[in-house]
């Protein structure tokens, strides 16, 4: 996985050299922009980190932000600050999707503390979306009849039961369960259910 950066955006320069100082002391790599439209122009293909945005701007708010982040379904988390008087804009953003908000002058250890908070959480939702991808990759590989003994499975049905149900010999289930076992490189039946809920199937799909 790529580094992760905490992307600030604000219009206020000395709130954007204060958040900068404060991130970079705690070894956190940051990129700075005066405005979401900045931002949104220069936004990588794989946006990999944390973004702390104002809620009011100019152009494009912190609320416009989070709109369009969502409707390019960009999954990152975002922590809004916001000026005196503006907490009902917060909670906006927090109904979009936020993961928190400050209100200004705010508490440099406490945002830093949620800056890390968030980029641990999201390091643990993108590696899971990642073992996904993969354990999909490695269900697209099993044969329909494969994928009907991996339903069998997961339902805890025997092999006798599975047999029955397709129709086939007890041996033949055993050897479909292995090759089963093997493509999904699970090492045992308790990981192998535990792959197939991770991906939401019943494996009939």
């Amino acid at each position: 996985m790529s580094e992760s950066i905490v992307y600030v955006i604000d219009d206020d320069d000395a709130v954007r050299e204060s958040l900068e100082f404060l991130l970079s002391s705690s070894e956190l790599r940051t990129k700075t922009y005066n405005s979401a439209a900045a931002f949104l122009k220069s936004l990588p293909p794989a946006l990999s980190g944390c973004v702390i945005t104002d809620v009011r701007m100019p152009d494009i708010s912190g609320i416009d932000l989070l709109k369009t982040l969502m409707e390019r379904d960009i999954k990152v988390p975002v922590i809004v600050i916001t000026g005196h008087g503006d907490v009902p804009l917060a909670v906006e953003a927090m109904k979009l999707g936020a993961v928190d908000f400050f209100e200004k002058p705010f508490d440099g250890e406490k945002i830093v503390a949620a800056v890390q908070t968030a980029l641990r959480d999201w390091r643990k939702g993108a590696d899971r979306e990642a073992e996904k991808v993969e354990l999909h990759n490695r269900l697209a590989t099993l044969s329909a009849r494969e994928k009907e003994v991996l339903a069998g499975l997961v339902a805890g049905n025997p092999n006798k039961t599975i047999a029955y149900d397709l129709g086939i010999s007890p041996r033949t289930v055993e050897i479909y369960r292995a090759n089963v076992m093997t493509k999904m490189q699970a090492g045992s039946l308790s990981e192998l259910v535990r792959m197939a809920m991770l991906v939401g199937t019943d494996a009939k799909s």
